[in-house]
């Protein structure tokens, strides 16, 4: 029985056996596929290897091999608890709230805005280890492939998704809570007049509409919704709703 260094057997984790499952499946639907599944899923023996090699694989330039990104990222995620408890919610939250994913191992191979998500976790580690020139590059390889640019210094919850991802930006001081859901298209950043602390802070639960605009150190509350297209500029309480150019709160 493989027992991986963050103490977690394999026996024990559920998820990973059900993407493995699905893998199965697509294959004997479409047998073209062996090959793919073969080498992105089935020949790894953890969740941690399989994603780590897959973010390399999208990620890697001739100047960062594969095989070098890989043994970066496995080596971090092997390590940290954290990380690997905050995928599987991330899986977990892409197969129950976007109506698109019709299964796990669909979301691991191909939602972008998921795997943007794990290599900004990386990244985010490598940042709080001092390795801020690793973590400004990771961050650039990410916008490039993904068009989803997030700061390595943003602090991110868990059970986060972010529904087509393109064009998302997340600032250097954000902090994102738990089960946010987080469109294209979206902005989390600052007015361009301060400097140090100066983006949003996003509560728990909170709904952001393709194309809306976050701006300055401002709250939003827990589960408030912010319209597709709003321009947010003052705090949001909890569980209230904003929308407008610039927004207004609404019953």
């Amino acid at each position: 029985m493989e027992t991986h260094n963050n103490g977690i057997d394999d026996e024990d984790d559920h998820l990973w056996f059900r993407i493995r499952e699905e893998a199965r499946s697509d294959i004997k639907q479409e047998p073209f596929l062996f090959n793919y599944y073969s080498f992105s899923v089935l020949s790894h023996i953890s969740l941690e290897s399989a994603l780590s090699n897959h973010l390399a694989m999208k990620l890697s330039t001739p100047s960062l091999p594969i095989d070098t990104l890989s043994q970066l990222f496995i080596a971090i995620l092997g390590d940290d608890h954290s990380i690997k408890t905050a995928i599987r919610d991330d899986l977990r939250a892409a197969r129950e709230r976007d109506p698109t994913c019709i299964s796990y191992v669909h979301c691991f191979l191909h939602f972008k805005g998921f795997l943007a998500c794990q290599a900004h976790r990386i990244a985010r580690k490598l940042w709080s280890q001092g390795r801020s020139s690793m973590a400004l590059l990771l961050q650039s390889r990410v916008s490039e492939v993904f068009a989803v640019d997030i700061h390595p210094r943003a602090k991110i919850g868990q059970a986060i998704l972010i529904d087509h991802a393109t064009g998302v930006v997340i600032g250097e001081t954000v902090v994102v809570g738990d089960n946010v859901t987080n469109l294209h298209n979206v902005t989390l950043g600052g007015t361009g007049k301060v400097s140090g602390d100066r983006h949003p802070k996003i509560g728990d639960s909170v709904l952001l509409g393709a194309g809306c605009k976050v701006l300055g150190n401002i709250r939003i509350g827990e589960a408030a919704r912010i319209g597709a297209g709003s321009v947010v500029l003052k705090e949001v309480p909890p569980r209230r709703t904003a929308v407008g150019n610039p927004a207004r709160v609404i019953k």
